[in-house]
């Protein structure tokens, strides 16, 4: 945790090429940094340094709705907008917004109407029956197949849009 405080990039997030002479916090990195973040305080109630940096990293993708360049306003990266299982280390809005469904329910918080763009992306992408697509699957061993291929209706991606769905619409006022 200490390690991960010491890492934080100007702009409220991570890189892991931070190393290697990167200014710029990524999507990918900064939601790695997050959920370890959200699970440490899930464990010990964290402290106060790690709850700020959780809110600058979460405040970093905020600003750029969750898949934008802060620049430009165009997609950050077209893969951001994929649906894929499993997520393993990538970034995706679903991804990001699952996270700050847990968030939310960890701290009690609304959601953010920053989210909004992304919520309405993912409704976008539903099925006509009601299901949503693979759009890929990493490269990696799977230990089960869970879904009939990319392209087709996936139960895991179904899974995860409808939790945050349900969650979202019952914090609308």
């Amino acid at each position: 945790v200490e390690r991960l405080l010491g890492e934080r990039l100007e702009d409220g997030g991570w890189n892991c090429e931070a190393e290697r002479g990167s200014v710029r916090s990524s999507f990918d990195t900064t939601i790695n940094v997050l959920d370890g973040l959200l699970e440490y305080e899930r464990a010990t109630g964290g402290t106060d340094a790690t709850k700020e940096a959780r809110r600058s990293g979460e405040e970093y993708l905020l600003k750029r709705s969750l898949y934008r360049r802060l620049s430009t306003g165009e997609p950050a990266d077209h893969k951001y907008l994929w649906l894929i299982n499993p997520s393993r280390f990538h970034y995706h809005v679903l991804r990001g917004l699952d996270y700050f469904r847990s968030m939310s329910l960890l701290t009690g918080g609304k959601p953010d109407p920053r989210l909004g763009e992304a919520i309405e992306y993912l409704r976008s992408r539903q099925l006509e029956d009601g299901t949503w697509p693979l759009d890929r699957t990493p490269t990696g061993r799977i230990w089960f197949e869970i879904d009939d291929g990319e392209g087709k209706p996936s139960k895991w991606v179904t899974l995860g849009a409808l939790r945050i769905l349900d969650w979202w619409d019952q914090n609308q006022d």
